[in-house]
């Protein structure tokens, strides 16, 4: 079976490093907000380009602190995209925020800047554009707009850490561009640990300091709370994991791309399938094609029956029915991309061998379809 993902793979190449820093601290009998974990928050922001980096438990907590930094309103309006994880929407909605959904870029799946134009009213107050898929986002667009329009932006990185695109003629990381940036460390991630974790990053002193008050239940002395917050902290194994495998993370990232490089090559002549931009700064956290025809599904069925892993991401969160009152809204970018999305395997372990495996069925059964 070729799997969307190999983790023991990537893993085993670390075996050694892994196990002497967990052991590490396994020994060291300081298992939370430790060195390990102040270690990784210094060399995420300097990797990210940011002054502050603060950790916490999962890339969902890492968008509600920042929601919740940023002192934002119940009723308070927040524009981020429908065609993403569910994650951004739900932080609004916890905090009683009015999440107000936008239609993609047909080309890239990120949120469409015109879309953000037409949706601002006088209760919009931020905007979460996310880096869909290891794609940048149009942020020289979005912080345009933001900036004519006093708004917040919050990115949401979790599967473009490592990503970098040009913003006002300079390259910078995506996370750092906006007012907040948040991502995830879930294990399938371009930067994973071995059970859940997020950061959240700013340039700015005083959101850092309401960051990790507010990550550390609302106190900044132990036992002294001055306001509602969290309970969200990485722990320091998995501090240790990320770590070490920040230091590999460009040769992650650049294995992705060539595997990218590879499917493009062999998929080009088939046209039922369109493929990914090779966009500059593109880290392929999936490789997500687009079937023609209305043929996706059957596409699916003939790799699955050729031991093939492949996936769907995902439905537009206006289509969810936890959403419901949005049921009715016209998306209809994303509303055709997911019937038409499917995401291939795509990990840093895939092999040539099993790159042209999926290549050959898939040219092979569009000779069937025609």
């Amino acid at each position: 079976m070729i799997q969307m993902q190999n983790l023991p793979a990537v893993h085993g190449r670390l075996e050694p490093q892994l196990s002497e820093a967990i052991s590490r601290v396994v020994s060291s009998g300081v298992y939370i907000r430790g060195n390990e974990v102040r270690s990784l928050e210094d060399e995420l922001a300097r990797y990210i380009g940011v002054k502050y980096a603060r950790t916490c438990g999962n890339g969902t907590d890492a968008l509600t602190i920042a929601l919740m930094a940023l002192r934002l309103q119940p009723g308070d309006e927040v524009i981020t995209t429908t065609f993403s994880f569910i994650a951004a929407a739900e932080a609004c909605a916890l905090l009683g925020l009015v999440p107000v959904f936008a239609d993609i870029d047909p080309k890239t799946f990120n949120i469409s800047p015109s879309e953000i134009e037409r949706l601002i009213s006088s209760r919009t107050r931020a905007i979460i554009p996310v880096h869909l898929f290891g794609c940048p986002a149009d942020m020289e667009s979005v912080m345009r707009i933001a900036r004519r329009h006093k708004l917040y932006v919050i990115e949401d990185f979790a599967q473009a850490f490592g990503s970098e695109t040009t913003y006002e003629g300079k390259r910078y990381r995506v996370g750092a561009i906006g007012t907040i940036g948040c991502t995830s460390f879930y294990p399938t991630k371009n930067l994973g640990c071995m059970g859940d974790g997020g950061a959240v990053f700013t340039q700015d002193e005083e959101l850092s300091r309401r960051i990790n008050m507010i990550s550390t239940h609302g106190a900044e002395k132990k036992y002294q709370s001055t306001e509602i917050g969290l309970n969200s902290r990485l722990d320091e194994i998995q501090a240790a994991i990320l770590r070490i495998k920040l230091r590999h993370i460009d040769q992650y990232v650049a294995r992705r791309r060539g595997v990218a490089l590879k499917y493009r090559a062999a998929l080009a002549a088939n046209d039922f399938v369109v493929c990914p931009q090779m966009t500059d700064g593109h880290t392929f956290n999936q490789f997500t094609i687009r079937v023609n025809y209305g043929c996706r599904d059957n596409l699916r069925a003939y790799l699955t029956a050729r031991q093939i892993a492949t996936m769907i991401y995902i439905p537009p969160i206006h289509r969810q029915k936890v959403f419901e009152a949005y049921n009715n809204i016209s998306l209809p970018v994303a509303d055709t991309a997911i019937g038409e999305v499917l995401s291939l395997p795509m990990h840093t372990e895939l092999t040539d061998d099993e790159i042209n495996e999926v290549c050959t069925r898939i040219n092979e059964w569009q000779i069937g379809m025609k």
